[in-house]
Parts: C-alpha cells; sequence; structure tokens
C-alpha cells in the first residue's frame, strides 16, 4: 500500500499503448534512490507515483528548473504529493492512484511535430508519439499546470496539483493539461 494508505489493486489502465510503460507495482514508499539513473529505459520501471514526485522536483515557474533549487529536496516534494493524493481522495472519494493514472493517460498527446529539412527548406511534418514520450510529456504537463496555477497566488502546491489531477483524470477542459495536448494535436493535424 502506498504510503500505508492506498491499495494498488484494482488499477485499470484504459490505453493499450500505456499499458506496459506505466509502472504500478506495489511501492510502500516511491524513492528507487536513482538505481536505474544510467540504465537505458530503466525509467519504464519505476513507479508512476515516483516519477510524478520526481517531475514536481522543480523549481520556479518555468525555465529556472536547473538552477539546483530543489536538488536533494525529494522528501519535500515526496510530501506535497502525499498531501495532494489525501485532498483527491477527500474529494472524490475514489483511489487517488486510479485518479492519476486516468489523468496521465488522458494528458498524453498522441501527434507531434518534427522538423524536418529538404533542399534548405524547414518542414514541420506531423509523427505518432512513442509511449514512453506520452507518459513523460503527460507528467510534464500536469506538473506544469500546477505550478502555474500556485505561482505567485495564495494557493499551494497540494491543491493545486490535486485539481491539475482531477481536471485531467476527467478530461475536462479547464485542465492545462488537457489544454496542451489538444494545442499539440491541432498542430500536428495542420501540418499532416
Amino acid at each position: 500500500m502506498l504510503f500505508d494508505k492506498w491499495d494498488y489493486e484494482g488499477i485499470a489502465i484504459n490505453d493499450i499503448s500505456l499499458s506496459k510503460i506505466i509502472n504500478v507495482k506495489p511501492v510502500y514508499v516511491p524513492h528507487t534512490f536513482g538505481r536505474g539513473a544510467s540504465k537505458r529505459f530503466a525509467k519504464e520501471r519505476v513507479n508512476v507515483v515516483e516519477r510524478l514526485i520526481n517531475n514536481m522536483m522543480h523549481y520556479g515557474k518555468l525555465y529556472a528548473k536547473n538552477t539546483g533549487r530543489m536538488a536533494g529536496k525529494k522528501w519535500k516534494v515526496m510530501n506535497i504529493v502525499k498531501s495532494s493524493l489525501e485532498i483527491i481522495q477527500l474529494r472524490t472519494k475514489k483511489n487517488p492512484i486510479q485518479v492519476l493514472v486516468d489523468a496521465v493517460v488522458n494528458a498524453g498527446p498522441n501527434e507531434d511535430t518534427t522538423r524536418i529539412s529538404y533542399g534548405g527548406v524547414v518542414y514541420h511534418v506531423s509523427v505518432d508519439v512513442s509511449p514512453n514520450r506520452r507518459l513523460d510529456l503527460a507528467l510534464r504537463y500536469i506538473t506544469q499546470g500546477a505550478r502555474f496555477a500556485s505561482f505567485r497566488t495564495g494557493k499551494p502546491i497540494e491543491e493545486s496539483l490535486a485539481e491539475e489531477l482531477m481536471l485531467a483524470s476527467t478530461n475536462d477542459q479547464n485542465s492545462y493539461s488537457i489544454r496542451k495536448k489538444q494545442e499539440q494535436e491541432k498542430m500536428a493535424a495542420a501540418s499532416r
């Protein structure tokens, strides 16, 4: 049971492509101490809650993520995520791990654009997104949305993260991550 509160049994991943990438194996404390940091594709074996925690470990709004201000403060971010999972359980009466998985599945974009230069001219071409990148982008958009919602406001980051996860799990248009996904897919559709 995660944090001795939430059970991993009965967690359903509704997207076939993400079912092998989203890891929901039971852990008590989501902390692997970077065991797979130097191995290729080792992040697939990292629990989805820990991947959310690792994405939350950025300081500032958007471009201040590599300043080192949050370096080593994983326990602080773990308590933030734990509090937001408690808020989700109080508001929705559902398993917050299931809400997180649904949010990640809904927030992951299916199409993206890439740049191809042909004869000195740059073209944008629509490509499908791999499941690994889909999960990475979904977690990035969710954490960015929570950071933007609490930046320079009186709203705590725990409430912002909980609200972003709940909105993304229901595919609501007010969610930052869902808006970013639709914007990215719209650009990809235009460059087909």
